[in-house]
């Protein structure tokens, strides 16, 4: 390597080091659950994994991703338009598109794959982005593959700017309106029904990506577009089959044919990479399939949320506000943030600190993400341990 880019990056990773921001990996040597195996430290409690639903160990879930191994093999070896396309894909995409209420619906090997795959495609040199402050990395990375007539950033939720942007619109320009559905470092929503109507009015195209959403908000499970009654109003969806769908892997764009259509003939991820692995495709549309047997597990994350948020207020901690099954208890400086995350896992508690550059500086928060899984006891041990360790680390200073 060269001598030079060595010591240049050996210098940041110390600086890290020093200001105590090095993030250290911790492995697991289980099945992602309520309760896992870490390795060097034994059981923990986890309180920070996207498992929304608990879906990841459910044994219909790994039945079928086992049955797809066995049948179809390890992966596709190619992308989709040559020989990469397998009947799990198909099926899984005829699911998700019923299941989201949208026409159709094609898979990538991750939400990430699925924005970048969509954002530029759609975008030409006559198209305007607008897009939410707070969208989620991969929202960002896309919109800068994009060569759109121009961008408009607004405020987080802000819907005076984002009316101002679509006015400031030549009536003959596309408009791409880009929003999570659920903000994954604040836990709150977007506004869709305010940003749904304003794209009604100035002939804008919205698009949601819901990877937090879907499995968690809606009475069946369906989306930040179900909890507002707006399914099938949202022009495009996208999302994460590694979240509350199974917890395995890959994405989705869902929405009207036409536009799947697009994106399978010209998307560049879809046609430089391979296909989505037809085990996790299996798992995927398992997973979807007990969510709709059961919608109860939705009412359980639901009812589980509001406990633990009752526990935190009455243990004198203050999470951000929001109606996900994410929990921010802000806590200041990136360092402070990791140092509570370690303390916790000494105690057997595994939920992770976030700090700059993934949100803003002097923001950084312990973000806690709940599950079907966890049962009330876990709550309970969860809140205890978060207001130990952060009041011990306030009453020193």
């Amino acid at each position: 390597m060269n001598r030079r880019l060595q010591e240049q990056l050996e210098a940041e990773l110390q600086a890290l080091r020093d200001a105590g921001t090095y993030k250290t990996f911790n492995c697991l040597d289980s099945p992602m659950d309520a309760l896992v195996q870490m390795q060097g430290r034994g059981e923990v409690l986890v309180l920070s994994s996207n498992n929304y639903l608990g879906l990841s160990a459910h044994p219909s879930v790994i039945a079928a991703g086992v049955e797809g191994l066995r049948r179809y093999g390890a992966g596709t070896a190619s992308v989709r338009f040559i020989c990469g396309t397998c009947t799990p894909h198909l099926e899984l995409e005829q699911t998700l598109a019923g299941f989201l209420g949208t026409e159709a619906a094609t898979t990538y090997v991750s939400c990430w794959n699925a924005n970048e795959a969509l954002i530029p495609t759609l975008t030409d040199g006559n198209t305007v982005l607008l897009s939410d402050e707070l969208n989620h990395a991969s929202l960002i990375d896309a919109m800068r593959l994009a060569r759109p007539a121009r961008k408009v950033i607004y405020r987080h939720s802000n819907m005076d700017e984002l009316r101002d942007g679509l006015r400031g619109c030549d009536p003959q320009q596309r408009k791409l309106i880009i929003t999570d559905g659920v903000f994954s470092m604040e836990g709150d929503l977007a506004r869709l029904p305010d940003i749904v109507q304003l794209a009604r009015e100035y002939d804008g195209v919205v698009i949601v990506d819901d990877s937090h959403g879907v499995g968690v908000m809606g009475a069946t499970g369906r989306g930040v577009p179900e909890h507002f009654g707006l399914l099938g109003e949202v022009d495009i969806l996208t999302g994460t089959l590694g979240k509350a769908l199974g917890g395995a892997a890959g994405g989705y764009v869902a929405g009207p044919r036409a536009v799947c259509d697009v994106l399978t003939q010209r998307s560049r991820p879809q046609l430089f990479s391979n296909a989505l692995p037809p085990t996790v495709a299996c798992s995927a549309g398992a997973a979807i399939r007990v969510l709709q047997s059961d919608p109860g597990c939705v009412r359980r994350l639901r009812d589980n949320t509001a406990q633990f948020r009752a526990l935190l207020l009455e243990r004198g901690l203050t999470p951000l506000e929001g109606e996900s099954a994410i929990i921010p208890i802000l806590v200041g400086e990136t360092a402070l943030a990791i140092r509570i995350s370690r303390m916790l896992l000494e105690e057997g508690v595994f939920v992770t600190g976030f700090g700059f550059p993934v949100v803003p500086e002097g923001t950084a928060r312990i973000r806690v993400q709940m599950s079907a899984a966890l049962e009330s006891h876990h709550l309970v041990r969860g809140a205890d341990a978060l207001a130990r360790v952060i009041g011990k680390v306030q009453a020193a200073g």
